[in-house]
């Protein structure tokens, strides 16, 4: 990726899509379609509200159901299309999909065991939809944050996306190694605050977690 050090900063609004019934109920989505449950479909109508009066220029969302509704409902509010981009999508994670994390331990204690323990080249079992390391899942999604970031100098951005996309965003903008523990909460239809800077191509963390939006409180699903 070419930096235009002459570029001025993007600000990015990277917000996690809305509740589905696999959230509720602990089960692992990953690259499966899932659609937003009532309660994600209410969230996604307040966080549309919240942002009503904020000056956004593009609306962008990982091509996964559960993000383009929730991105959706701020597009119609902003007046602006909703463009998709599929490296904006949750990591993929072959054989674990589908399941409970309690079946999951249960059917691959190895595998298991090495995601928990944040084993960032870990193989996953496979499935119906290829799995990724956390690693190349974290070049994916942080290389599609810069580069949309790169190419709308001066703008602000809303980017719906995925819980493990928000951490690898506040990963990279903390400089956080990737095998540390998850310390911070990812929530359904929060509001988390980056700047881009194109004169050294680092992204700023400027707020997380904003869900004062949202009653009652949203679900964190990842482990």
């Amino acid at each position: 990726m070419t930096i235009d050090t002459n570029a001025a900063p993007t600000d990015i609004l990277l917000i996690r899509h809305g509740e589905t019934a696999w959230n509720a109920e602990r089960r692992l989505q990953g690259h499966l379609d899932i659609p937003l449950n009532a309660e994600g479909e209410r969230q996604a109508a307040l966080l549309a509200a919240a942002l009503a009066a904020e000056s956004i220029d593009a609306v962008v969302s990982s091509d996964l159901m559960r993000a383009r509704q929730t991105a959706q409902a701020v597009a119609d509010i902003k007046g602006l299309p909703l463009r998709q981009d599929a490296q904006l999508r949750e990591r993929g994670y072959g054989g674990f999909e589908g399941l409970l994390y309690s079946e999951i331990e249960q059917r691959f204690p190895r595998e298991f065991a090495a995601w928990q323990a944040r084993d960032v080249d870990a193989s996953l079992p496979a499935g119906r939809n290829t799995a990724e390391t956390f690693r190349a899942f974290f070049a994916r999604c942080t290389g599609a944050i810069l580069r949309l970031a790169a190419a709308s100098p001066g703008t602000t951005l809303a980017l719906v996306a995925h819980g493990g996309v928000l951490e690898c965003a506040y990963r990279l903008a903390r400089g956080l190694p990737l095998d540390t523990p998850r310390d911070f909460k990812v929530y359904n239809a929060s509001i988390n605050r980056f700047r881009y800077h194109p004169s050294d191509g680092r992204l700023e963390l400027c707020s997380w977690g904003e869900v004062e939006h949202l009653r009652p409180a949203v679900l964190d699903e990842l482990p």
